[in-house]
């Protein structure tokens, strides 16, 4: 089957995205870094890179390659490759190639690229072409099937979504921009059920997670999860966590996947029962 390139920005971009990782999730259960929600959740605020354009190849059937482009700030660019397994496209050389030189016409002062520490390939390349390994999370996943039962908050928080208060100012907001609720809308796996907080009851938001369900995989992801610093240690998390997982099991969801760096982290999803199955490293390619 022949493949074409081709470039898109904006919102166009993002559905090519999407469905490349889905195409890539149905072709492997594991490997890569990225789901189809993990690019609808970083569309949250406007970006410069918004406008840049992306590159994929695509076949018949859609995308079989791309290189993803993310700014998170000015100076701090993410570039992803990515190539659906065992599809006939581009090698991941040229992919490899490619990525770099684009992410080099926008990213001035560097940029980094995200290798699960399991693709040996990318790996080699990324050392290969001078990149500098730097910071490593983890991914864990849970099958629905063992999700724990629910926790219910302690008196004085309740557990609230989007769906009855949307024009509400978003929890995220203060983070995000104003902007947030108006983009999560614009992504096709959002879900206002699936986006929960924890409010006090002197209205104030304690916390805050959002639960993404792909109806094309079967699978849930969970990004992010936050508990303001004067709320710790009450159980909040494990309460939003334990909601929104049962309401992915209830759209359909067979496993979940979640990614962290900390120990504390670690050690409050290994306890409702992630296991943790993968390490990515986020390789430093420093400015021409």
């Amino acid at each position: 089957m022949s493949t074409r390139e081709i470039k898109a920005a904006g919102l166009k971009a993002l559905e090519l995205a999407t469905a490349l990782l889905q195409r890539a999730r149905r072709a492997d259960p594991v490997a890569g870094v990225w789901e189809a929600a993990d690019v609808q959740w970083w569309w949250r605020k406007p970006r410069r890179s918004d406008a840049a354009e992306k590159l994929f190849w695509v076949d018949d059937q859609g995308p079989v390659a791309g290189v993803l482009l993310t700014s998170w700030s000015d100076a701090a660019w993410q570039c992803d490759p990515v190539i659906v397994p065992g599809a006939a496209g581009p090698a991941p050389s040229a992919v490899w190639s490619r990525a770099l030189e684009h992410a080099r016409q926008h990213a001035a002062q560097g940029f980094e690229v995200p290798v699960s520490d399991d693709d040996l390939i990318f790996r080699e390349l990324a050392l290969g072409a001078g990149l500098t390994a730097g910071e490593q999370d983890r991914t864990a996943w849970l099958p629905a099937a063992e999700r724990p039962s629910v926790s219910t908050p302690r008196a004085g928080f309740a557990i609230v979504d989007r769906t009855g208060g949307r024009d509400a100012p978003h929890p995220m907001q203060a983070r995000n921009g104003e902007d947030v609720a108006q983009r999560l809308e614009q992504c096709s796996l959002y879900d206002p059920a699936l986006d929960l907080a924890v409010e006090a009851a002197d209205g104030r938001i304690a916390g805050y997670s959002l639960y993404w369900f792909d109806p094309i995989t079967k699978l849930g992801l969970v990004e992010p999860v936050r508990v303001e610093d004067e709320f710790q240690r009450l159980g909040l998390a494990r309460a939003m966590l334990s909601a929104g997982i049962e309401r992915l099991a209830a759209r359909g969801a067979e496993r979940i996947k979640i990614s962290y760096q900390t120990e504390a982290a670690a050690a409050l999803y290994q306890g409702i029962g992630f296991r943790q199955t993968s390490t990515a490293t986020w390789y430093q390619a420093q400015p021409a």
